[in-house]
């Protein structure tokens, strides 16, 4: 990759012959093999470029991002400025927009508001820029926060590569579900809030909202979030911006790129087993051998899965392997706010078609497990309470969308400084069916309530 600040050609297409100099000064996005997003500057003036470079498809994102911005500019939408088109020397295609100084992510300023009430204004100020869109016509696709810019009292619409353009107003139910959409991709609301948003958006529309409405914004709600769970559940399988899936010599693996890059990974395999016996050993057994290691100055804990001859092998093949399963898992409770230490890198070693081994690495949290906690007596007995019904909260979650730990007990519980955490995550399962959800989830309550009154505390915990 280039060093800032370095220099780009882009013949344009709007003036034959003419070819654009800017300097890029940043990178702020890539989407590997897909596209590239540079801060720049053109004649003085700040410009964002937009570069696209996939093999079949960049004619056709780069169409629709020209497009895109000169319709919403027309609309009278808050949005960059389309300045110009054209080719880099290397043969992509380009867009160059306007940028938007001084102006901040919506989801940035949303993660550092102090309060809930500075967040439910700038939602509110989203609402009412969404309620804009849909009176001219407009359907974002890619609906969430980071879509959107503020400046002062301003919200601005970036990333038009994925918004929809019609004639006439959007409709009621499809408006409901675009509010419903915007409320799944916060960072974390509750019901009632998400009703409020829901009735604040009627308001702007100058609605009439029935119970009829709020019942299909609540199942939009839910069907929406399974959607965008299992598309981010997909995407953590692939290579994109956020991952890296690698596939040599026997191993195929999937890396966070915030652990590490293509090299570092290569060598992180080669050396996985070396680092494990090197490391702090938590547990060494013939079912699991996990081992706290130091990589690119990052704790990490590496669990190592071992297989026990053909049978077992072609089991984990078939069903997918434990660490595979922990990973998506972990991934799942990311998305629906569970505090788990996050997975940054599954691997999968093969003989021939069989998974022999597997390999879950995730974030080391600084804690103690719960056992431990609970019985250490220089803690006091209300900050035990207290932990135990953070607990009972992160069950609430489960319950709510019908996940089974599979495996709950004391030491699969850390306590960290921030509150509790789950870890263990490959007995977890997801269950469609309430009948098989009470069977499992009524066991992991039960074995709850059980520690609890192990520990001595009498705390109440909802499900």
């Amino acid at each position: 990759m280039a060093e800032f600040p370095f220099q780009l050609q882009i013949k344009s297409g709007l003036s034959a012959g003419q070819t654009e100099i800017l300097t890029c000064t940043a990178l702020l996005r890539v989407v590997p093999g897909s596209r590239e997003v540079y801060d720049a500057l053109w004649n003085k003036r700040a410009v964002i470029v937009k570069i696209f470079s996939h093999k079949i498809n960049a004619r056709r994102h780069f169409k629709r991002e020209w497009r895109g911005l000169n319709l919403l500019q027309e609309k009278g939408i808050n949005s960059p400025k389309a300045l110009f088109f054209g080719k880099t020397s290397d043969g992509r295609r380009a867009v160059v927009a306007e940028k938007i100084v001084d102006a901040a992510v919506v989801l940035d300023v949303f993660k550092r508001a102090k309060n809930s009430a500075q967040q439910f204004n700038l939602i509110m100020a989203v609402c009412r820029e969404l309620s804009n869109q849909h009176r001219n016509g407009i359907i974002q696709k890619d609906l969430h926060l980071g879509n959107f810019l503020i400046k002062g009292e301003r919200i601005f619409t970036i990333d038009p590569g994925q918004v929809c353009f019609f004639a006439g107003e959007i409709g009621k139910n499809k408006s409901l579900s675009q509010a419903a959409l915007l409320a799944c991709n916060l960072p974390e609301i509750p019901d009632e809030s998400a009703i409020a948003l829901c009735r604040e958006y009627a308001g702007y529309r100058s609605w009439t909202l029935e119970q009829s409405d709020i019942a299909f914004f609540q199942k939009q709600m839910i069907l929406l979030r399974k959607l965008g769970i299992r598309n981010g559940l997909r995407k953590s399988l692939r290579t994109s911006k956020n991952y890296l899936r690698i596939k040599t010599d026997g191993y195929i693996c999937v890396f966070d790129r915030s652990f590490c890059q293509t090299e570092q990974a290569v060598e992180f395999l080669r050396r996985i087993d070396a680092l494990m016996d090197d490391g702090q050993i938590l547990k060494k057994g013939n079912t699991c051998y996990v081992s706290r290691v130091v990589w690119n100055n990052k704790g990490v804990v590496v669990k190592r899965y071992n297989h026990k001859g053909f049978i077992h092998s072609l089991c984990h093949t078939i069903r997918r392997s434990r660490a595979r399963r922990n990973w998506l898992h972990g991934h799942r409770l990311e998305m629906l706010n569970i505090d788990t230490p996050k997975p940054v890198a599954y691997i999968e070693k093969y003989k021939g078609l069989l998974v022999w081994s597997s390999y879950i690495v995730t974030e080391f949290v600084q804690g103690q497990n719960l056992h431990y906690f609970l019985r250490d007596e220089n803690i006091a007995k209300e900050q035990k309470a207290k932990i135990c019904r953070r607990v009972g909260e992160l069950l609430d979650k489960l319950n709510k969308f019908r996940i089974s730990h599979g495996d709950l007990k004391l030491s699969n519980i850390i306590v960290a400084e921030d509150g509790p955490k789950l870890i263990d995550l490959d007995g977890m399962a997801v269950h469609k069916c309430k009948w098989t959800y009470r069977l499992r989830g009524a066991k992991d309550l039960k074995s709850w309530g059980d520690l609890q009154d192990a520990a001595g505390l009498n705390i109440d915990n909802a499900g």
